[in-house]
Formats: structure tokens, C-alpha cells, sequence
């Protein structure tokens, strides 16, 4: 059986597959309680997409149980991604299913598969750019949140009533991290914890120092606003020189980007210019093999020099 014969079972088997999970997520499905029952106004008909959708979350969800699966709740909160596991899951198994299928139909089968199986790297890896960038947000907001608090206790606040105010005035992601705060220490958690939480979550020493600060003066007493305005002066030269280091490796994060952009606008160029030369490194064994290899090195030397011009102190 030559590889055309094999490739057309294989589609024949996928959308026999496709048709027999149609059929069962479109059945109608009884419920124990009605839904205008359990909604008032709510209609009582979904549409087809809709229960296809809520059937694919239902089986994501109790395939994932409470972990979440690699992208778990608490992954896609430090994203500042507002769906839960079941939901970005699903979404990222139907982008890879239809990046897949194009992949295939444009290229080969090899590269669609191929394809498919780096879109959920490729959701990682976006998750980590997001939770990076939303952290180096709380970062440079953080002088001015201190300053909210100096300004909340030296009014006569609490520092939990402080820490509140601040989360009103101020802008996201420190107005949710700071209302989160204030709502485990609500429901009983340590507030001592729930900061020390907050700053594991945001992966920031500074707002570690805060915590301690008000820890210790919880313990020893002292004027809170006097220990918090030195803090903030020791955090605001940390800022200072963050920024001159990061002037200083400028010109080394740029090259990283130029390197890395390099070889994917050369292959994009050459593709356009000459489509024959290209497609050998995707249909000649050969030419797979150096791609894939191409690929790894490429993953691995973007990873090296992101350590390299990352300077942490």
C-alpha cells in the first residue's frame, strides 16, 4: 500500500471520527433540573456550536480534574488570561487541530503534524511572555503603590484598609493583585501569607520587602509609614539601576531579536523567490531531518542569549 493510499484512510478515518462525535455531542440531553429553572430568562434552545462547545469543555474538564492540566488556573491568572482551564484548553486543541489540517492541505502531512504538536509550546510559551510582561507591569507600578500606602497610614488607616484603596486607585495588574490581597485576608487567610503569596505570584523582592516590613512591624511595632517610606527609597534606587542596566544590555537584546529574526525572514524570502528550493526541506527525508534539527537549535540559541541579556540581581 503506497503512502497516497495510507494518507487518504487516514482523512477517511478522521472524518468518520469527526461525523460519529457530531452525532453524539448533537443528541438532545436531559437534564435533572430544567434550565429556566435554574436561569430565569434564560433560553431553553442552544445552538449547535453551543453544544458542541459546552460538551468539549465538560470532557476537557473532567479529563483535567481540579490540577487544571498544564495550563491550571493559576498559570492563566498570571497570564492575566480571564478563561478557565477546561475553556483555554479546548481553544488551544481546536488551534492545533486547524492549524494542523491547513498545515497539511498547504504543505504535507508530516508538516501538519509537526504543526499541531507545537501549538500547545507555542500557547506556552505566549502564556510566559504574558506573565512576564504583567509582572514587569506591577514592577515599575509599585513606587507608587507604596506611596499609597505611606499616604493611607499617615491619614489613620489600617493597613488592610490602605492596601484596599490602593487596589481602587491604582491600575491593573497591581489593582487585582492588591484586591486579591484583600479578599483572602477577608475569607481568613494570614495577611502576612496572602502578601508573601502575592509577591511569589508576582515574582517581585520588592513587594517581598513590604510584606517583611509589615511583618515586622506587626511584631515589634514601631511607625509603619516611616518603615515603608525608607523601604520605598531603597526600592526607587533599584528601579534607578534596573533602568541603567537595562540600557546597558540594549544593544544585546537587540541583536538577540536580529539573530533570531534572521533565518525566518531569509526562509520566508527564499520561499517566495524560489518555492522548488524551499519545498526540499519539506518533502525530501533529508530536508525534514535538517529542518527539525534546524527548529531544536534554533529553540535551544533563542533560549541561551534570552539568559544571556536577562541581568537579575
Amino acid at each position: 500500500m503506497d503512502s497516497t493510499a495510507i494518507f487518504m484512510i487516514a482523512i477517511a478515518s478522521c472524518v468518520g471520527a469527526l461525523v460519529i462525535f457530531i452525532f453524539v455531542v448533537l443528541k438532545p440531553r436531559q437534564s435533572m433540573i430544567p434550565l429556566e429553572r435554574r436561569r430565569m430568562g434564560a433560553s431553553t434552545e442552544a445552538s449547535a456550536v453551543g453544544r458542541v462547545s459546552q460538551t468539549a469543555v465538560q470532557i476537557v474538564d473532567s479529563a483535567i480534574g481540579r490540577s487544571g492540566g498544564p495550563f491550571n488556573r493559576e498559570v492563566l491568572y498570571r497570564a492575566g488570561v480571564r478563561q478557565s482551564p477546561a475553556d483555554f484548553t479546548v481553544l488551544v486543541v481546536f488551534g492545533s487541530i486547524v492549524a494542523g489540517a491547513l498545515a497539511t492541505f498547504v504543505v504535507n502531512l508530516f508538516i501538519g503534524i509537526l504543526i499541531a504538536v507545537a501549538m500547545p509550546f507555542a500557547a506556552k510559551v505566549v502564556l510566559v511572555y504574558r506573565t512576564e510582561k504583567r509582572c514587569s507591569k506591577f514592577e515599575s507600578q509599585l513606587t507608587d503603590t507604596i506611596q499609597m500606602l505611606i499616604g493611607g497610614l499617615k491619614v489613620g488607616h489600617s493597613i488592610m484598609r490602605s492596601i484596599e484603596a490602593a487596589a481602587q486607585e491604582s491600575q491593573a495588574p497591581t489593582s487585582e493583585e492588591l484586591t486579591r490581597i484583600v479578599n483572602e485576608v477577608r475569607v481568613g487567610k494570614d495577611p502576612r501569607i496572602a502578601i508573601e503569596d502575592c509577591a511569589n505570584r508576582m515574582d517581585s523582592d520588592d513587594f517581598r520587602w513590604i510584606g517583611q516590613a509589615i511583618q515586622i512591624n506587626r511584631e515589634v511595632g514601631g511607625d509603619l509609614a516611616e518603615v515603608l517610606n525608607q523601604v520605598a527609597g531603597t526600592i526607587r534606587e533599584r528601579s534607578e539601576l534596573k533602568g541603567h542596566v537595562r540600557s546597558l544590555s540594549a544593544e544585546g537584546r537587540m541583536s538577540a531579536v536580529v539573530l533570531m529574526a534572521l533565518p525566518v525572514v531569509v526562509g520566508l524570502v527564499m520561499g517566495l523567490m524560489n518555492p522548488q528550493y524551499i519545498r526540499m526541506f519539506f518533502t525530501h527525508p533529508l530536508g525534514i531531518a535538517m529542518s527539525v534539527l534546524s527548529c531544536v537549535l534554533f529553540v535551544i540559541g533563542g533560549f541561551w542569549m534570552n539568559r544571556t541579556v536577562k541581568v537579575k540581581f
